[in-house]
């Protein structure tokens, strides 16, 4: 069969897969939004189509369009890329209804994953650490505290359907517990229309692991190793590394492990992250979720593996058996990896975002580093969707060395019209808690300075 490739998504994640499209030589389609039709990623597809106004809801997450889209221009293969549509089951069903192959999981498993009720049970199931925990809450305020009692403070109130650090409240006391159950039960029952929720212990100052898996469905899973994704403001990731510095090798060789046990105990096909809180000190790990998507930050992966993840789920999904392409003993870690994120965002403003003309913009061209950028210069950047400008990845030999390269590449970065977070990574990648990797999931909270 002779395949085409439609990026269902928009800015860098769908230049990332039209630029692995091409590199398969697949005839590739973009799909943009009326907001959009400028960026780069519409010129870099063989052909483009408009799929609808901006907001969201009315284009990127409108399930129909794309499918349209992709029949009418003789598509056959449909990649989400992450976000929007990337983990949305019945939009995996519609496209294999419509006859095209949904580049990502089964549709089973990105439900199965997606549900943190039923991905913890999965994990215990694949003897996966997990921390203190309840299943799904009764409606029962007495019960709820007695729950509570149980895990322990402070803990997390958890969306059952949430994810992406949406759909989340930490609670230190119990005086909090049942306003805080009541809050996240409306937020989930609004965004996810599902308004179950459980709790989880809350680990103060542990850091943020994940391990790269694929998935060849009966024939198991392999692990490309770990990264630390412990740098986020709102839950939402800002750096991420790889490998996962301070992991003994001992540890590095249970996470990846239970990792891989995991993905094969569920069959699972394609790329896959297993997420885990992780304490330095005791070099114990929790399991925190599984992301049935290409990660934001696989670029890091790419770099200190040399494996194409993208190429790799594209070919999975054209029906290619990657079993042996891809076995264990052949993939190998080198050296190191950081990548950072430009977001067009007010660090002195409790990092909200700072739409406008991208009035000047050019990226660096440095050995060593790769630039994945979703704008060009004279772009707007708009409210409508996450404000990412661009990631810089540096690789050097090592952990010190890519930071240095990763430092001077933002340095490089030139950019005017908007306010953007550029001298603000520059300053958290030159702290302390970086350079000595103490970084932890509250650094940015409670300031680089502290550090």
């Amino acid at each position: 069969m002779k395949h085409k490739l439609l990026a269902a998504n928009r800015g860098e994640i769908a230049c990332r897969v039209l630029a692995a499209a091409r590199s398969l030589g697949l005839p590739t389609v973009a799909v943009h939004s009326d907001a959009d039709a400028g960026l780069p990623h519409v010129d870099m597809a063989d052909e483009a189509v408009r799929i609808g106004p901006a907001p969201a809801r009315e284009s990127y997450l409108d399930g129909a369009a794309i499918i349209e889209a992709a029949l009418a221009t003789g598509s056959t293969l449909v990649h989400p890329g992450y976000g929007f549509l990337s983990e949305n089951a019945a939009f995996a069903e519609a496209c294999a209804q419509a006859g095209l192959a949904f580049v990502g999981p089964a549709p089973e498993h990105i439900r199965l994953m997606g549900d943190k009720e039923s991905a913890r049970a999965c994990a215990i199931a694949a003897g996966v650490p997990v921390l203190p925990g309840t299943e799904r809450l009764p409606g029962d305020p007495q019960a709820v505290l007695e729950a509570g009692r149980a895990v322990g403070y402070p803990l997390l109130v958890k969306a059952v359907a949430g994810g992406g650090g949406h759909g989340m409240q930490r609670v230190d006391d119990e005086d909090r517990l049942l306003a805080a159950v009541e809050r996240t039960r409306g937020f989930a029952a609004r965004i996810f229309h599902d308004d179950g929720v459980y709790l989880e212990r809350f680990l103060v100052r542990a850091r943020h692991v994940e391990v790269q898996v694929f998935g060849f469905g009966a024939a198991g899973a392999v692990h490309l190793f770990e990264r630390d994704c412990s740098l986020q403001r709102r839950h939402q990731k800002v750096v991420e590394e790889a490998p996962a510095p301070g992991l003994s090798a001992q540890t590095r060789a249970r996470m990846t492990a239970v990792s891989t046990d995991l993905a094969a105990a569920i069959g699972y096909r394609g790329a896959g992250t297993v997420e885990y809180l992780f304490d330095p000190d005791s070099q114990a790990f929790y399991f925190l979720e599984m992301n049935t998507r290409i990660q934001v930050e696989h670029p890091v992966t790419e770099m200190v593996t040399g494996v194409d993840l993208v190429s790799a789920q594209i070919r999975q999904a054209m029906g290619e058996d990657l079993s042996a392409a891809l076995a264990q003993p052949g993939i190998a870690l080198t050296g190191a990896s950081v990548e950072a994120r430009l977001y067009a965002e007010n660090p002195d403003k409790r990092f909200l975002p700072s739409p406008g003309p991208l009035a000047s913009f050019v990226l660096p061209a440095m050995p060593g580093v790769r630039v994945d950028a979703g704008y060009r210069e004279g772009n707007e950047i708009g409210t409508h969707y996450d404000p990412l400008i661009a990631k810089l990845i540096a690789h050097a030999d090592t952990r010190e060395q890519a930071l240095d390269r990763l430092v001077a590449a933002l340095r490089a970065t030139q950019i005017a019209g908007i306010v953007t977070n550029r001298d603000y990574l520059v300053r958290l990648l030159d702290s302390r808690s970086v350079r000595q990797a103490r970084a932890h999931t509250r650094t940015i909270e409670e300031g680089i300075e502290a550090g």
